[in-house]
C-alpha cells in the first residue's frame, strides 16, 4: 500500500507565497516522476508541474517562472514553491506519483488526498 500525504496549503493575499509539501511512504520499490495537478471548482484537473527521478522539470505556461518544482534529497518527497500567487492559482492542488512497489513491479500513478490553496484578499 501506498500513501501520499500533500501539507502546505492554506489562504494567502495575491502576490504571497507558499510552499506544498508531498510525501510517499508505504511499500514503495522505485519512484518515477512526480508532480502537482490543480482542480479549480467547475474546471478539470490540470498539471501545474511535474519533476523526473533526474531532476528535469516542466510546468504549465500558466506558472512558468512563478512555481518552481524540487524533489526532496530521499526522492520520495516534492515539493511546490509558489510565489506571485494570484487569484486564478486558487485551486484544490493534489500530488501525484509514478510509483512501482515491491508487490508489483509495474509502475503505476498514485494521488494524494488534495491540499486546498485559496489566493484572496
Amino acid at each position: 500500500q501506498v500513501q501520499l500525504v500533500e501539507s502546505g496549503g492554506g489562504l494567502v493575499q495575491p502576490g504571497g507565497s507558499l510552499t506544498l509539501s508531498c510525501a510517499a511512504s508505504g511499500d514503495i520499490f522505485s519512484i518515477n516522476a512526480m508532480g502537482w495537478y490543480r482542480q479549480a471548482p467547475g474546471k478539470q484537473r490540470e498539471l501545474v508541474a511535474a519533476i523526473t527521478s533526474g531532476g528535469s522539470a516542466n510546468y504549465a505556461d500558466s506558472v512558468k517562472g512563478r512555481f518552481t518544482i524540487s524533489r526532496g534529497n530521499a526522492k520520495n518527497t516534492v515539493y511546490l514553491q509558489m510565489n506571485s500567487l494570484k487569484p486564478e492559482d486558487t485551486a484544490v492542488y493534489y500530488c501525484n506519483a509514478d510509483i512501482a512497489t515491491y508487490t508489483s513491479s509495474r509502475f503505476r500513478g498514485y494521488w494524494g488526498q488534495g491540499t486546498q490553496v485559496t489566493v484572496s484578499s
